[in-house]
């Protein structure tokens, strides 16, 4: 008898040692669920201009944004894709008429930045099954030469041709862009005169894309147009300032 009841006390032990051991990885589970997650690193929220940016906790940031839709990010990248297919326009009138080998040369930097930046900004509207603006139809600027010789901007064909947006006139909400009128006389100048007027009309033109840019950047959510948009900022502020010295040197 004295070895059963040994043999049972050890069950009994055992037994009881196991529910102990179950209750308490239960209780620990319960307080690891019962933690508050992890917020993650804190956020840099952009700030206006001549405004230091701030430094929130995640939380913070995503309730000091408003709830949008990606329609805005879209909005910004159509207009931002006219934007810079006009630049593009402008920089075809250069091929012809710069006479500076800077004027010429920074003409060259603007349209290889910013045909790449309407593809990237295309693919993202694409990828989302998005509205596209139509291709800008580039090129018969009077004696422009051949229309043919710019196929890499697609096609440049009117001088306004925006497809549904029309003409340049209509972009009356899109800062910077040049009227229908101020194009067509950019295309008439040459030499000198055209130097000096593109680096106006240019100048002004980026100036716009900046502050859309800047806009976007205060209110967008999405980490790829957040990219893009900074790059614009990078890229054309650089520009800017090229321009600026140049302008000064002609004067």
């Amino acid at each position: 008898m004295a070895a059963g009841s040994t043999s049972t006390r050890y069950r009994l032990r055992a037994g009881t040692s196991a529910v102990l051991a179950a209750a308490v990885l239960s209780g620990c589970s319960a307080a690891e669920s019962e933690r508050e997650p992890d917020p993650g690193p804190p956020v840099v929220l952009p700030g206006s201009p001549g405004e230091e940016p701030q430094v929130v906790d995640p939380e913070s940031a995503t309730a000091d944004r408003p709830q949008r839709t990606p329609e805005v990010e879209a909005e910004y990248l159509r207009g931002m894709i006219r934007h810079h297919e006009q630049a593009l326009q402008m920089t075809d009138l250069a091929e012809d008429r710069a006479q500076h080998p800077q004027v010429r040369a920074l003409s060259e930097r603007i349209a290889a930045a910013q045909g790449p930046e309407i593809g990237a900004m295309r693919g993202w509207l694409g990828a989302r099954d998005l509205p596209q603006p139509e291709a800008a139809q580039h090129g018969e600027h009077g004696d422009h030469g051949d229309p043919g010789a710019h196929g890499e901007h697609g096609g440049h064909g009117e001088h306004g041709g925006h497809g549904e947006h029309g003409g340049h006139g209509e972009h009356g909400d899109m800062p910077g862009m040049a009227t229908d009128q101020q194009l067509a006389e950019l295309a008439d100048f040459a030499g000198t005169d055209f130097d000096g007027r593109f680096l106006q009309l240019m100048t002004a033109h980026h100036e716009g894309a900046i502050r859309m840019a800047t806009d976007l950047l205060s209110t967008g959510r999405d980490e790829q147009v957040h990219a893009m948009a900074q790059d614009v900022l990078v890229t054309q502020r650089s520009e800017i300032g090229a321009m600026q010295e140049l302008a000064a040197e002609l004067r």
